[in-house]
């Protein structure tokens, strides 16, 4: 990391304010920049904020621009604030690194570098043009904004895995009687739906889309560039051919994770639906198949075996807790059944991300890790 150097303990607090700013900028991007990263910029100049922008669309304008853009002839001199490190090669637009320099910005300030081989070196050509440069302001918030984006390009075996989870507060999944719609409030509903938006695929197990017949869409605010992949994790292939998946298996797609014991005809009928099943020799397998097909990120919705199959095989990366402020007593169905027990002091402890109401509900985001570029 590139020393403060001659910058103020002021300026270095105004440069934290405007990277918060950036980084509440880029998640405007959710859902519609994929399989490039959510990224902001500000523009500081004379500590003032004279331009900012987000990449808001694949293929569109990338964040530096469109902040340069809007502070126009304000940009000479000025300290560019950007959650990921410029890139430097031609994609679907010219590198950011020329719109830096051709704006005549003094200083760029970047979150964290820029994990992905044919983008990264912004840093070096910008040093090279004589334009200073320093990263990790807020560092730790940008890694967990874009953890899909950096966990692939370290991890090339298998997706980035969420789990989301509604529970009560004392941990139940449902109640005595198998019930669990619903737990958690209209809000939290809403917000599962614009999260959905920004994830490759939307995992369910077998009984969870056989007791709720879910559709496992997007139906909110944010409408995805690409709808995700439907999947039922379902060892027998057993989902039922009248379900809503399967009806609508070709739009958007509805594949099935069974294993190779799955009944021959089970397999062949959802086949005949346009189901795509596969077959893997056990869960981390099928993730691996997932990977290969294209899927860099999941989201798992339930139910509790798929659940916690996942986290047995440390198989997730991030939990969505929503947390309902209501009591469902032992009867109820835990979230978490048969966890291995850990002794306190060698217990995993994850690493919080986020905290806020959604409604009467509470969320609660943790990572297993942080996905750090080095």
């Amino acid at each position: 990391m590139a020393a403060l150097g001659s910058v103020s303990a002021s300026d270095e607090a105004l440069e934290r304010s405007a990277m918060q700013r950036a980084l509440e900028l880029a998640r405007r991007g959710w859902g519609r920049v994929s399989p490039n990263p959510l990224v902001g910029a500000v523009v500081l100049r004379d500590r003032v904020v004279v331009g900012d922008g987000w990449h808001a669309e694949f293929g569109g304008d990338h964040a530096e621009v469109v902040a340069l853009r809007a502070a126009g002839a304000r940009a000479q001199g000025a300290t560019l604030i950007v959650t990921l490190e410029p890139c430097a090669h031609h994609g679907k637009t010219p590198p950011c690194t020329e719109a830096i320099a051709a704006a005549k910005v003094r200083r760029v300030v970047a979150a964290v570098k820029d994990p992905d081989a044919s983008a990264q070196g912004g840093f070096s050509m910008l040093r090279d043009m004589g334009i200073e440069t320093h990263t990790g302001v807020l560092g730790d918030a940008a890694a967990a904004l874009n953890a899909p984006f950096f966990f692939v390009r370290e991890e090339q075996t298998r997706p980035f895995v969420a789990l989301k989870l509604a529970t009560s507060i004392d941990g139940r999944i449902a109640d005595a009687g198998g019930r669990s719609q619903w737990i958690s409030g209209p809000q939290a509903q809403d917000w599962t739906h614009w999260l959905r938006a920004g994830f490759d695929a939307v995992g369910v197990g077998g009984t969870t889309a056989a007791r709720d017949d879910p559709q496992l869409t997007v139906r909110g605010g944010v409408v995805p560039r690409r709808a995700p992949v439907r999947i039922v994790f379902d060892r027998r292939a057993a989902l039922s051919l009248a379900s809503k998946l399967a009806r609508t298996a070709g739009d958007p797609p509805t594949w099935v994770v069974a294993s190779e014991e799955a009944p021959a005809e089970n397999v062949r009928g959802l086949e005949d639906s346009g189901v795509r099943v596969f077959r893997p020799r056990s869960l981390a397998e099928g993730l691996s198949e997932l990977r290969s097909a294209g899927v860099e990120s999941l989201l798992c919705e339930g139910g509790g075996a798929l659940g916690v199959g996942l986290m047995a095989d440390g198989l997730v990366d991030r939990l969505y807790w929503l947390q309902a402020p209501v009591w469902l007593g032992a009867g109820g169905v835990p979230a978490f059944p048969g966890v291995a027990d850990a002794a306190l002091p060698e217990a995993p402890r994850w690493i919080p991300v986020e905290r806020r109401p959604l409604g009467t509900d509470t969320l609660l985001v943790l990572d297993r890790r942080l996905c750090l570029p080095a």
